[in-house]
């Protein structure tokens, strides 16, 4: 596996991502594989990956994955959390066993040498990982490297909702201090992030999220996920325009927290020299 740079003081702090993705590998099933894949299909616009190189940039439990791997594409799937990448193995050597064609190993977005050694792909997935890096438009930079002339980034970064959003970085940063804050900080918003949407996805019978998620394991990574970064919709878009990108379609959260979704389609190659 890749070594990765760590910055310790920011790893005393840092959501443990792969622990929650451990947790949700046991309850992936055929459900949560076709919303997963149903997911890349209308967002990516395709019926099919079959011929294109896929790059999953903190694959976390490997769902996505799989389900580019089951439309065709040949994957790479790299995270900095070494339990991530178990996931992401797990995995693989369940549906797809030493397949040349999809690789897994530990990797950091912020390493511009690492990142530049990968190459370029078709299409780059990034889905709620940038703004947890600690370093978010850096990432995001480096994301860009990796995107073929012409190709596609599929990107979902958290939603600035002003003083709403600052209210969720205090809360973050509680639920990282220590197992007393953090079921106090569970116990007070389980009646919203779970209970209420919970009865909202029965009486509209819409039993899990498009993307394949379950309320707990959502629950668990929105109020621990920390480092913890934001952007408009406009700040991306104008960010990504400004490096050759087009914007192809979007899905966002309005006045609502989560991330905005968005697709950006390469016009011309990006340097892989850091900016």
């Amino acid at each position: 596996m890749t070594r990765v740079a760590v910055d310790e003081s920011l790893e005393e702090r840092r959501f443990r991502f792969g622990e929650n993705w451990a947790e949700f590998l046991t309850h992936i099933d055929t459900h949560r594989i076709n919303a997963a894949t149903q997911s890349l299909r209308s967002m990516l616009g395709v019926d099919s990956l079959a011929g294109r190189r896929f790059v999953d940039v903190g694959s976390g439990s490997g769902l996505f994955s799989l389900a580019a791997k089951m439309l065709g594409a040949s994957v790479h799937s790299f995270d900095f959390d070494a339990i991530s990448v178990e996931c992401t193995a797990t995995l693989r050597s369940q549906y797809y066993p030493d397949d040349p064609q999809w690789v897994v190993e530990r990797g950091s977005i912020l390493d511009a040498s690492y990142v530049a050694s990968l190459g370029k792909f078709d299409v780059v997935y990034a889905w709620g990982v940038l703004h947890h890096t600690g370093e978010m438009w850096s990432a995001i930079s480096n994301t860009l490297r990796l995107v073929a002339p012409g190709g596609a980034v599929f990107i979902a970064l958290y939603n600035d909702q002003g003083w709403i959003s600052r209210y969720w970085h205090s809360v973050k940063r509680l639920y990282g201090r220590g197992s007393i804050t953090r079921t106090g900080v569970i116990a007070l918003h389980w009646p919203y992030l779970v209970g209420l949407r919970s009865t909202v996805r029965f009486i509209s019978r819409r039993p899990q999220s498009e993307r394949g998620m379950n309320l707990w394991h959502d629950m668990k990574d929105w109020l621990g996920g920390w480092p913890f970064e934001v952007a408009t919709p406009s700040r991306v878009r104008d960010f990504f325009e400004a490096q050759g990108f087009e914007l192809r379609r979007a899905s966002l959260c309005g006045t609502r927290h989560g991330c905005n979704e968005f697709v950006f389609v390469s016009r011309n190659a990006v340097s892989d020299e850091p900016g």
